[in-house]
């Protein structure tokens, strides 16, 4: 009998030691209001707009403002890539690359974000990566190794052409953040 009352007695304290090893209700209350806010706060997912320049330029500064985190600055660059076949939109893409060649050339300080879209993924790489990697000809010389070492390179894309991206950042030392065009 006296070894049943003990094994009793160390059962029922072990079950209310373990008991008190859980967390209290005030624990599990503030985890599930930080599990409520986290999700509250979690990225939607916004759909690409179509061809329209307006529409996705603010589409490109939605996502930008949603991947700011350990971007330093409040003023990042951003560029738009316009699509199409027409001559204007192949001069506003030469424009806009001989932009993007020079402030890749002459280097962008750590803790800024360079942001790129358009409707056009294929043309939007082109450019991130003619700009990064140099043109064939020479005449715009690319960046430099290490040169983009704590800048952050945002593209707004099609999966497809990521990691052509990702390869002509690898010199300069640039984080790539990728968002999927929807």
């Amino acid at each position: 009998m006296n070894t049943f009352i003990r094994t009793l007695s160390f059962a029922l304290c072990s079950a209310l030691l373990l008991a008190a090893c859980g967390p209290s209700d005030e624990d599990k209350q503030k985890a599930a209001e930080a599990a409520a806010q986290a999700a509250a706060n979690a990225p939607v997912p916004l759909p690409a707009p179509g061809a329209d320049d307006a529409a996705w330029q603010k589409y490109l500064v939605s996502v930008v403002t949603r991947n700011m985190q350990g971007v330093k600055t409040n003023h990042p660059f951003m560029y738009y890539v316009p699509a199409g076949d027409t001559q204007a939109a192949q001069d506003a893409r030469k424009s806009q690359l001989d932009n993007v060649g020079t402030t890749v050339a002459r280097g962008v300080l750590p803790g800024n974000m360079l942001a790129f879209g358009g409707p056009d993924s294929k043309a939007t790489a082109d450019l991130i990566v003619t700009a990064f990697a140099g043109s064939a000809d020479k005449s715009m010389p690319g960046a430099n190794d290490g040169s983009f070492k704590d800048v952050v390179v945002l593209f707004a894309g099609a999966s497809a052409d990521q990691q052509r991206v990702r390869d002509a950042l690898a010199k300069s030392g640039a984080e790539l953040r990728f968002v999927e065009m929807k």
